[in-house]
C-alpha cells in the first residue's frame, strides 16, 4: 500500500486555504516565454525550489559549444530573498533584483553595523519582473493548464510544457 504523503508528493498536490493545489514556478525570459517549469505542491515554499527551477534552464546555442544553463539577470519577488539564494547567484557572477522582505530589514536594523549593508536592489530593472504574471497569464489561457484535470503531475507537466511550446512557436511566427 501506499504511503499517502509520497503518493501527494508524487502528484504535486498539498493542502492549501483553498483546498488540495498545485504551484507552478518558472523560468521566463524577458520576452515572456517560459525557460523551466517546475512543478510542486501548493504548500511548498518558493524560496526553496529556486535551485530547482535554474538548474532546469537549458538553453541550446545555435552554433557549437556546451548550451546556456544560467541566466545573466534574475528578477524575483519577495518569497525569494534570503541570503543564501543571493549568494548562489553571487557565486555565478547573476545580477539580481530582488526586493528585501521587511521582517529582514528590521533584523538587519536591529543589529546595527553588525547587520550588514543593504543588498543591492535595480529598481528599473525590477519593473520589468511583471513579465513572469503575464507568462502565467498566457499559460492560463490554456483550459488543461488553469483548470488540472490531470491527477497526475507528470501528465499536468507534460501539459504545461505543450503549453509552453505552443506559446514559443507563436512568438516565432512574424
Amino acid at each position: 500500500m501506499e504511503d499517502p504523503q509520497r503518493s501527494a508528493v508524487r502528484q504535486a498536490l498539498g493542502r492549501s486555504r483553498g483546498g488540495l493545489t498545485t504551484k507552478v514556478h518558472l523560468a521566463v525570459v524577458g520576452r515572456g516565454l517560459p525557460l523551466s517549469i517546475v512543478l510542486t505542491p501548493g504548500n511548498v515554499s518558493d524560496s526553496t525550489m529556486f535551485d530547482a527551477v535554474l538548474d532546469a534552464i537549458y538553453v541550446p546555442r545555435s552554433g557549437t559549444g556546451r548550451p546556456r544553463r544560467r541566466p545573466d539577470r534574475v528578477l524575483a519577488d519577495k518569497a525569494y530573498s534570503s541570503r543564501a539564494i543571493r549568494a548562489a547567484l553571487r557565486h555565478h557572477g547573476t545580477k539580481a533584483a530582488i526586493p528585501e522582505r521587511s521582517d529582514q530589514v528590521g533584523n538587519r536594523r536591529r543589529k546595527g553595523s553588525a547587520g550588514g549593508r543593504r543588498p543591492a536592489f535595480d529598481r528599473e530593472a525590477y519593473k520589468h519582473r511583471n513579465v513572469v504574471a503575464r507568462c502565467f497569464n498566457r499559460l492560463k489561457q490554456f483550459r488543461a493548464v488553469a483548470t488540472r484535470f490531470d491527477k497526475l503531475a507528470t501528465r499536468y507537466q507534460a501539459g504545461l510544457q505543450l503549453s509552453s511550446l505552443i506559446l514559443w512557436l507563436r512568438d516565432s511566427v512574424p
